[in-house]
């Protein structure tokens, strides 16, 4: 992609005033990292808050009396009963039972959805569901008017109370607030993150973007509350094992290869994919969590031995920071997902041993 090509959300003079190192990804000028680092604006996120700017997600708008018909066909996960306020999570797969995205679903209220999803697949989720609409339904992408931030950590709850109402905060996980201030600006508060700490993703107006993120900044002070970049955001998701679009699933991995079982309802009537996944039977593979027990660091699409036999390819790997050691996520035969399975990965020609270990790698007290 050219120079040129590369969008930049509401936020890129923010990240150049607080020195943000910018780089290409998802089509967007993105901080990779700040002045503190990765490392420490990872401790930042697990020990006290950091702040982090999402807007590249994108949104898109799902309305009309035959929504939830749609949404329910589209996803693999039930979306019937449901609170308005409430999100939910859920792979959205094609025809072969492979995930075309993940995404949440936030019911604003009946007949009327709020999707939020993956930056680098926005286009072609919209085409997707646009392909695939029946009846009385709207999808309408509404990325553009739309800036997303990410208060994640510990005490993000107490920077957000310096400026929010108590009854703006969302009380539960994976529930949100959509008539908000933060100071004098309108919001939508959600209970979310993508980080395994506690914490919101705040919307607002692009606008409004640099404004609510000084505001935060400024609020965090006496709290350590850190801007974070895309680095941190990638250590923190890996060591909390949650799944990355085009490295623990993409269009040729089931959700359930992906360990995303729990969200495939296959007792619902009808959704796409359905079929696919009833026809491939028992799992013969699965994502599994490594712990690195030899010399070396495992990163994604590394081949993975057992007794000297290919098993199957890492998706994702690093040196986690707040664990101190490195670990890898990987896709493997099923005779490898039991605990304590000793396996080796290729690390550039060079076999470096790991033990299957239960995931997730970290979970917050």
């Amino acid at each position: 992609m050219s120079e040129t090509a590369e969008r930049r959300t509401p936020l890129y003079e923010t990240h150049q005033k607080y020195k943000g190192k910018i780089v290409p990804f998802a089509g967007y000028l993105l901080p990779v990292q700040y002045e503190a680092g990765v490392v420490k604006e990872h401790m930042a996120v697990r020990t006290a808050c950091g702040l982090f700017d999402v807007s590249h997600m994108g949104e898109i708008l799902c309305k009309g009396p035959d929504a939830l018909k749609n949404l329910n066909m589209l996803l693999t996960n039930d979306y019937t009963v449901m609170a308005d306020g409430q999100a939910r999570y859920s792979p959205m797969c094609n025809e072969d039972g492979g995930v075309v995205d993940d995404l949440i679903v936030y019911k604003v209220k009946d007949d009327s959805y709020f999707i939020v999803v993956n930056a680098a697949n926005k286009d072609k989720d919209y085409a997707w569901m646009k392909a695939h609409q029946f009846g009385d339904v709207v999808f309408e992408d509404i990325s553009d008017k739309v800036a997303q931030l990410a208060l994640q950590g510990p005490k993000a709850l107490e920077v957000l109370r310096k400026l929010v109402k108590e009854e703006d905060i969302p009380q539960k996980y994976y529930t949100c607030k959509f008539h908000c201030t933060i100071g004098s600006i309108p919001c939508m508060i959600s209970k979310t993150g993508y980080t395994g700490e506690d914490g919101v993703e705040i919307y607002c107006a692009p606008a409004d973007a640099s404004a609510v993120w000084e505001m935060l900044m400024e609020a965090g002070k006496e709290e350590g509350l850190l801007p974070c970049g895309l680095g941190a955001r990638d250590t923190l998701r890996l060591e909390a094992a949650m799944p990355l679009y085009g490295h623990e699933m993409d269009d040729t991995i089931t959700p359930k290869e992906a360990g995303l079982g729990i969200f495939v309802k296959m007792d619902k009537e009808d959704f796409i994919g359905k079929k696919a996944m009833e026809a491939k039977g028992p799992l013969t593979r699965k994502r599994v969590g490594l712990k690195v027990t030899g010399r070396g660091i495992i990163r994604e699409h590394q081949a993975v031995y057992k007794d000297g036999k290919q098993v199957g390819m890492t998706t994702s790997g690093t040196h986690c920071p707040y664990l101190g050691y490195p670990v890898a996520m990987a896709l493997l035969d099923i005779s490898c997902k039991e605990p304590g399975t000793i396996v080796e990965a290729d690390v550039r020609g060079r076999r470096v041993e790991a033990q299957v270990v239960p995931l997730p790698f970290y979970k917050r007290k």
